[in-house]
């Protein structure tokens, strides 16, 4: 059977057990503070586990992208080097909602496995919870004695906490679980060792194949366990891992899953998958790295140097890195596997095919950009192994590549080994601790347990038609983020809208009696509505009003609608391979991010305006309406990639010709309440991205009126001239034709100084060494200068006070850097950075700093002269 065969035969057993088949989450998790990506199928239904929202069905099934590079499952250093770890990889699922239970989950495991899949019982092993006596656990007997009905016991192996008790994270949902292992050795081997001994064991073809939790516990803050409000049956099964066994390989990447991708690579870069070990890890990481990133693209998170973004760059950058060390590529190579991988998944995650030009132009760029990095960090390491007698890298030195130049420590240590050299590997680790704590202190959020005072579900929205609402407290919390004590509030019922879709949380007070409580924030936690404070009510219990900021809403929405208008005619003017990348809505503006390949002029800026400005003229309603999302795709409602929708879809239409949009965020009754539109800026974001800014309503006009008083305060300075631009044109040429005389004077003086220097220099230890403090110059400028009137061997040293900083710059002559081991850039980083208090870097011939300190010159210049 072929992979989509395979995927198919599962999903159509579970609708065939009555489950539904829902699509796959994007693999970019919004809304969830504990998780970047999608880590487990799970992840969409937390709500439903929890009890906060109920569930649409009882049973559902499907293949969930999943992502494990960061946090509790982190596979990424497993990857490429085994042969059945990923970082992006399906799970297969299937669930039960407070139905069906540990008989139905195992039996029907046993049913596909054995009587669909037709894998001989006699290879399959499984594993159950042996219970923990330190968490009070009893062992799961009840899963035991149900296996036992399919399979004979000395198959069922007794597992720890740590293999049989699932958790998501360190909070949340868990329960006991029970895996299916799958022995796929020969037969001789299989006699030898019997596949009971393998499990767990690491061995490659021995491997666990479908994991059956039975979610009945929430993990709590403190550790402790308490009972959920309904018993869950939540199933993955490795759908790599699957395909393996059933086409009967002894590697996940010899399936038809991988080999598209390998034997594409093995084109671009004339090597063959096969030939050594080497290699062989480089394509693997290759072909399994292109899927974790183009789908994270395609699901709207782009490279970037923070959070997730940094996940999926630190991931393309190490599947550069391997291709550049080991496959001997030195040009962009992933962006040309793109189109294979699209057209692979095209039928099941149909979202990549659907962006490919765009996913390939951000891969494109960020491999170039790396490409670019890697030479320049290669070269930085060569010339430290030039100027280094001791023959180690030293920590920082390791850090500062891995930080600047984003080289991971294993290939500095690649090349420091080519070069004789060792890596100070502990000091690394101790800089790397530094930048951690130093994350950790900035992003890391501290969240209490709930405290509970009522226990029915949580939280109607009711915001999109009322302001101001009586409600009441359900539940509270406690949290701490970058030092800062808050809590979080749930509703029964709320008007305070919850930041999603790009618009801000509102903002407002809560009203217990006399007392009035600010909400700073409102933000989503998977489905819950949670209302920051920076205290608590004396009576939390009690009734209140809960009011949002009127004012601060209305501008919001007014720039939500306006975003609408803008997005339908960019795609107008600049075609409709323009998608939303992201967007920013509030109340002092609004900022859009969309696909693009190219700065929108300002002639098309201009276009894009007039047209959003006069569908603001012709005051056209806002309807908005409620269906089935099926029937509102059907209407040609655009819907954004990366979001998740439900069943049932908000629909914004202004004029059914113009703009269709899904959006669950809150709009103006009609377009004419927007007044006037304006533009504020437009830019590149990424590769690909470009991103505008605007105003709409009372801050476009006070942006028109912003503009127009420093027109005229331009024009008065001016005196009045006719043609102001002509005017400012001919101040530029005058300002550039002045700089141009005052450089060349500069240059005159800066050779004559060069020439009548030389005079000051003395004779010691057979080296001419000149030190000099001169009046204002370009130390740097004139150390290069200097190097025509010097007799090598030379060392000098000029310094500069300008401003009251200090300037100072070394230059010596190639033999003394070669024969007697002197560095320019090492003196000046260890000898005069320190004196001056400031900072430098250059050449091992020739370099330069600057500092705050102008009071220690003489004492630099002594130090330099030390070294002769």
């Amino acid at each position: 059977m072929t992979a989509a065969e395979i995927r198919q035969q599962f999903l159509d057993f579970f609708a065939s057990k009555g489950h539904h088949i829902v699509p796959s989450a994007p693999i970019v998790l919004k809304n969830d503070p504990t998780l970047k990506f999608t880590n487990a199928g799970m992840n969409q239904f937390k709500d439903i586990f929890l009890g906060n929202k109920p569930a649409p069905y009882k049973r559902v099934a499907d293949t969930q992208k999943c992502l494990r590079v960061s946090g509790k499952h982190n596979d990424l250093e497993e990857v490429g080097i085994d042969t059945y770890h990923h970082t992006m990889f399906e799970m297969l699922g299937n669930w039960s909602f407070g139905d069906y239970f540990k008989k139905e989950a195992i039996a029907w495991s046993w049913e596909l496995l054995t009587e669909v899949y037709k894998i001989p019982k006699d290879r399959l092993y499984v594993t159950v919870f042996e219970g923990d006596a330190k968490e009070g656990l009893a062992p799961d007997t009840e899963a035991l004695e149900f296996w036992k009905e399919h399979i004979a016991e000395e198959r069922i192996l007794m597992g720890n906490k740590k293999d049989n008790f699932w958790e998501m994270g360190d909070t949340g949902p868990c329960g006991p679980c029970t895996e299916i292992h799958v022995d796929c050795r020969p037969d001789d081997e299989r006699a030898r060792i019997p596949g009971k001994d393998r499990v767990n064991n690491d061995d490659p073809q021995v491997i666990e194949i479908w994991n059956n939790v039975f979610m009945q516990f929430n993990r709590l803050k403190d550790k402790s366990l308490e009972p959920l409000p309904a018993k869950h049956v939540d199933t993955g099964m490795g759908f790599e891992r699957l395909v393996r066994v059933l086409q009967q390989k002894s590697s996940n990447y010899d399936t038809d899953v991988f080999q598209p991708l390998i034997q594409a690579t093995e084109k671009l870069c004339g090597k063959k998958y096969g030939d050594s070990e080497k290699t062989d890890i480089a394509f693997r990481v290759i072909a399994d790295h292109i899927r974790a990133i183009c789908f994270a693209i395609a699901d709207g998170q782009l490279p970037s140097n923070t959070d997730a973004g940094y996940v999926i760059r630190r991931i393309l950058r190490r599947a550069v890195r391997y291709y550049f060390s080991f496959l001997d590529v030195k040009k962009p190579l992933l962006t040309d596997l793109v189109p294979t991988l699209a057209g692979q998944f095209a039928h099941v995650f149909p979202e990549l095919q659907q962006q490919v030009d765009f996913v390939k132009k951000v891969v494109a760029e960020e491999e170039a950009g790396f490409l670019r990095t890697l030479d320049s960090g290669i070269r930085r390491i060569e010339d430290f192994i030039a100027g280094n007698a001791a023959k180690q890298v030293d920590g920082k030195t390791a850090f500062e590549l891995y930080d600047t130049y984003g080289f991971p420590l294993d290939l500095t240590m690649l090349i420091a080994r080519e070069n004789g050299f060792a890596v100070d590997e502990a000091g690394y680790e101790v800089e790397m601790k530094k930048q951690k704590d130093r994350s950790r202190a900035a992003t890391e959020l501290d969240m209490g347990d709930w405290t509970l005072l009522s226990e029915q579900p949580s939280g109607t929205f009711i915001g999109y038609t009322e302001l101001s609402a009586p409600a009441k407290v359900l539940k509270y919390r406690k949290i701490k983020a970058k030092g800062k004590e808050q809590y979080q509030l749930v509703l029964d019922k709320t008007p305070f809208y919850a930041e999603s879709g790009g618009q801000v949380g509102d903002t407002g007070v809560l009203r217990f009696g006399g007392e009035t409580i600010e909400v700073t924030d409102t933000k989503k936690e998977n489905d819950l509505i949670v209302h920051f404070t920076d205290r608590l009510p004396a009576q939390i219990d009690g009734p209140l009003t809960a009011e949002v900021d009127v004012p601060k809403r209305k501008a919001t929405a007014a720039h939500h609608s306006a975003t609408h208008l803008l997005h339908a005619a960019l795609r107008k003017v600049l075609g409709t391979h323009v998608a939303q990348k992201g967007s920013l809505v509030n109340a002092d503006n609004l900022r859009f991010d969309f696909s693009h390949f190219s700065k929108v002029t300002d002639e098309e800026l201009a276009q894009i305006e007039t047209i959003v400005n006069e569908k603001i003229r012709e005051n056209i309603p806002v309807v908005i309406r409620e269906l089935p999302r099926e029937e509102a795709l059907k209407l040609g409602a655009m819907a954004l990639f990366g979001e998740k929708y439900g069943d049932v879809v908000r629909v914004v239409t202004i004029d059914p010709a113009y703009s269709v949009e899904l959006c669950g965020g809150t709009h103006i009754g009609s377009t004419g309440e927007l007044g006037l539109f304006k533009f504020l800026s437009e830019g590149a974001v990424a590769a690909g991205v470009r991103r505008v800014e605007a105003v709409t309503g009372e801050k476009a006009e006070t942006y028109v009126n912003d503009q127009l008083a420093q027109l005229r305060e331009v024009r008065n300075t001016l005196k009045n001239p006719k043609d102001i631009a002509k005017a400012v044109e001919a101040l530029a040429a005058e300002k550039a034709a002045l700089e141009k005389q005052l450089a060349a004077i500069e240059l005159k003086q800066v050779q004559q100084q060069a020439a009548t220097l030389p005079q000051r220099a003395i004779n010691l230890n057979g080296t001419q060494f000149l030190g000099a403090i001169i009046d204002g110059s370009d130390v740097k400028q004139l150390a290069i200068a200097l190097k025509d009137h010097l007799q090598a061997p030379y060392l000098a040293v000029l310094a500069a006070k300008a401003d009251g900083k200090a300037q100072v710059a070394v230059l010596l002559s190639d033999d003394l850097a070669k024969d007697k081991g002197l560095n320019a850039q090492k003196i000046i980083k260890e000898q005069v950075a320190p004196l001056i208090k400031g900072g430098g870097g250059g050449q091992p011939t020739l370099a330069s700093a600057g500092g705050q300190d102008a009071s220690q010159l003489d004492v630099v210049i002594e130090k330099v002269k030390g070294l002769l």
